[in-house]
């Protein structure tokens, strides 16, 4: 069933009075060409008459209804009827209501937009007054630079988190999985994170979180650092149109900055709750689930999210990418997780039994890794890094043996040595929200094994602690 809501003069004036409306709220690039009825409504998602033949897949249309002017995504196309998710949660749908085309969603970043908290819809929620607008209006869910054009990653950058800077350094233009179950700090450690300064901006995508911790987040955690950075908040109640859309918002407003040259910050916490996201819509959508309950379409937005971040092309900045995954059940092999740490150029694995022994953060330094640290260490440090998680996973492997006293000491110099010195390192790898971020990872390290060495090298027979490089 097709209808033109050209013909009649009742509803010519009714199109015009929603295209009014609709340039009012969106873009200038908002084009009113044509027009639909809706014809059904379910949960999760109404259908749409007379736009099959004019729209896309994920283009945005305008929904008019009795309180106004309402958005809502194309989430499929038949030949009678398009499926339409609504983007704001408990918009009122009558039968027959008027929807007309928008197009891709655009937001216009601006610098002045630092300090600010906004919405997935690019809109201010921190009360301080409206947005200015940039003067490049940009396509929320744009395309990754061609691969053969961007930059190459080559300067590594310090975190202030001695347990990331010594096992697992960073590289400006990387992205990074911190992989954890809930409550185990992945939240804690992306403040820690936020606070580098070795970035000109910070772009923070909180994706379902609890509406409570945004305010904490940005006041306490980011303090000044707030200055230069822009949060994009979708909380756990509001709808999984606006949760998909946070990170694809943020990456928006992250892609602005690295192209004026800026390195940027880019945080998601989480990107396991945008999959989730995804996975609503495209349910409500009628696609079927692949693996455990995830439809293909959540393991086709992740890596178009994911590789837009990193180096942009010559002449640019970049984009460094800290995101969060929350493993189902503490399974590190889970769907999300397991898709993700083959996108990735790195991981932090949080062990919940190093956070109830009270070691924050509870970075597991043998299964965590970063495929770009020869970059950012130096000869001597690699050694050093290679001796010490020796070290440590003798220390592991043998804790049962000595606790119940089947080991001498004596009886392997390698082992007794790791007994006295891992203990410190462990204890140098603490540090909570609160710490001053290291200046120097190594000297601290190294002066803690001299002090517990009583002044001495502190490693013998590998690379000496103390040993600056």
């Amino acid at each position: 069933m097709h209808e033109d809501i050209s013909t009649g003069v009742a509803a010519s004036g009714k199109l015009e009075q929603l295209a009014a409306l609709a340039r009012r709220y969106a873009n200038p690039e908002f084009s009113v060409t044509h027009g639909g009825r809706v014809r059904t409504i379910a949960a999760g998602h109404y259908t749409v008459t007379g736009l099959s033949r004019h729209i896309r897949l994920g283009e945005f249309v305008a929904h008019r209804s009795a309180t106004g002017i309402h958005l809502g995504e194309v989430i499929r196309v038949e030949p009678d009827v398009a499926f339409v998710s609504p983007i704001e949660p408990g918009e009122p749908i009558g039968i027959h209501d008027t929807v007309i085309r928008k197009g891709a969603f655009r937001i216009a970043p601006n610098d002045s937009w630092c300090g600010r908290t906004i919405n997935a819809l690019g809109d201010p929620i921190d009360g301080h007054g409206p947005l200015s607008p940039g003067t490049i209006r940009r396509p929320i869910s744009n395309s990754a630079p061609p691969s053969m054009t961007r930059s190459r990653v080559e300067k590594g950058f310090r975190t202030g988190v001695r347990a990331i800077d010594i096992f697992s350094p960073l590289c400006l233009g990387q992205r990074l999985g911190i992989f954890a179950g809930s409550g185990v700090g992945k939240s804690t450690l992306l403040s820690m994170l936020a606070r580098a300064d070795a970035f000109d901006k910070v772009v923070i995508a909180l994706v379902g979180e609890r509406g409570r911790e945004v305010r904490e987040f940005i006041e306490d955690t980011l303090g000044p650092n707030m200055a230069k950075a822009v949060a994009v908040v979708a909380t756990s109640d509001e709808s999984p149109m606006l949760r998909k859309m946070a990170p694809l918002s943020a990456m928006t407003i992250a892609e602005h900055f690295r192209d004026q040259g800026d390195n940027v910050l880019f945080i998601v916490d989480s990107v396991t709750r945008f999959a989730h996201a995804i996975r609503e819509v495209a349910t409500a959508a009628g696609e079927p689930p692949i693996a455990r309950g995830y439809p293909a379409s959540v393991f086709t937005e992740l890596p178009k999210l994911l590789e837009r971040a990193g180096p942009g092309e010559e002449g640019k900045g970049t984009i460094t990418a800290i995101i969060s995954i929350l493993v189902d059940g503490d399974n590190h092999n889970d769907p999300i997780a397991d898709s993700t740490r083959g996108i990735l150029d790195g991981h932090i694995v949080l062990d919940r039994s190093l956070a109830e022994e009270g070691r924050y953060p509870p970075i597991n330094p043998l299964a965590s890794i970063s495929r770009l640290a020869r970059k950012a260490w130096t000869g001597d440090q690699e050694k050093l890094v290679s001796r010490l998680k020796t070290l440590i996973h003798r220390f592991e492997e043998t804790r049962d043996l000595r606790l119940i006293g089947g080991y001498r000491l004596g009886s392997d110099p390698d082992l007794d040595m790791a007994i006295k010195q891992v203990p410190v390192i462990y204890e140098i790898l603490k540090q909570t929200p609160h710490d001053r971020p290291a200046a120097d990872a190594y000297a601290d390290l190294a002066q803690a094994l001299k002090n517990a060495m009583g002044g001495g090298a502190a490693m013998q027979g590998g690379v000496p602690a103390n040993r600056r490089a």
